[in-house]
């Protein structure tokens, strides 16, 4: 059964007002507005001097379980929500596994559910270690993205990109953060490409993510009451507490420290939402959590994870 041995996570102290970056975007003053009154954003995270290889170096030095470990780790999966993160033929993620000492592990992209991606590459590292029967490997999920173009800075009527990564070691068994179910529902008939499938999007997004969700935790054998706190993705507050509403769950036990204060870091969230919630102390022995992630891309993507920590 998979399970999730540390998390690493690194967010730059610099931070861009939402004013600043809907300008730079060229949104209206009332759009920018409704950002900040009705989404509750404030500003994101942003490192102006480095690029995506100083990122996944942060998050890999705030991981302390890989120490000494680096010789098992058999893959190395960068989950990501743009198909393209750096100008090619640059490889940043290759560079910091030689760095690292993973230069002798297979090391490919994941980005097929666009912000819901880490969850996919989670489940991928996990199925990937049982596949082989070695109980001794390890595979690495790192994830963050630079907002170096202006489709990567905005959600539409939705959010604003930050600047972030999570770097998170998996083994195919563990006593604790052990997965216990993971569901996905995809929908290829919403094409972000236009406005008509961002609106259809949107309309579908609280009650789908829910479905989605409930189902995680359906298969793990549980019930919401069970679930001792939800890992959001950080869009904004309003969204979800229409899931909370949705769902029936208290919106006080989905961590949302970071939604204002950083911005949507692509598929690093639910793990930077982890570290939030370990350094809070809301992940309890033995008690059930949940990570929930949708993207949008060539298709919509919602998925949830549900673990015992």
């Amino acid at each position: 059964m998979t399970a999730v041995v540390g998390v690493g996570v690194w967010v730059p102290e610099g931070r861009v007002g939402i004013e600043e970056v809907g300008g730079e975007l060229g949104l209206s003053g009332m759009q920018v507005k409704i950002f900040r009154r009705y989404h509750r954003l404030g500003e994101i995270a942003r490192d102006p001097h480095g690029g995506l290889a100083e990122l996944l170096r942060g998050a890999l030095d705030g991981l302390d379980a890989l120490r000494g470990q680096e010789h098992r780790v058999r893959y190395v999966l960068h989950a990501r929500t743009f198909p393209t993160v750096v100008p090619y033929p640059h490889d940043p993620v290759r560079e910091v596994c030689d760095a690292y000492g993973l230069g002798h592990a297979a090391v490919f992209a994941v980005g097929h559910h666009a912000c819901a991606s880490g969850l996919l590459a989670l489940d991928a590292a996990g199925r990937l270690l049982a596949a082989e029967g070695d109980h001794d490997g390890l595979a690495l999920v790192l994830t963050g993205e630079k907002t170096f173009t202006a489709e990567a800075r905005l959600v539409p009527g939705t959010s604003f990109f930050g600047e972030g990564a999570a770097a998170c070691l998996v083994a195919a068994t563990g006593e604790r953060d052990r997965l216990l179910a993971y569901a996905s529902d995809l929908r290829g008939d919403i094409d972000s490409g236009d406005e008509e499938a961002a609106l259809a999007f949107q309309r579908v997004y609280a009650d789908t993510l829910a479905a989605t969700i409930t189902a995680a935790v359906a298969r793990a054998g549980l019930a919401m009451d069970d679930v001792g706190v939800v890992l959001p993705h950080n869009v904004n507050r309003v969204a979800w507490h229409q899931v909370c509403r949705t769902l029936g769950y208290p919106r006080e036990r989905v961590v949302l420290d970071n939604v204002a204060a950083t911005g949507h870091l692509f598929c690093a969230d639910s793990f930077v939402n982890y570290r939030t919630a370990q350094a809070r102390g809301l992940l309890r022995q033995g008690e059930p959590y949940v990570m929930a992630a949708a993207g949008a891309g060539s298709g919509a993507a919602f998925s949830a994870m549900a673990f015992v920590h």
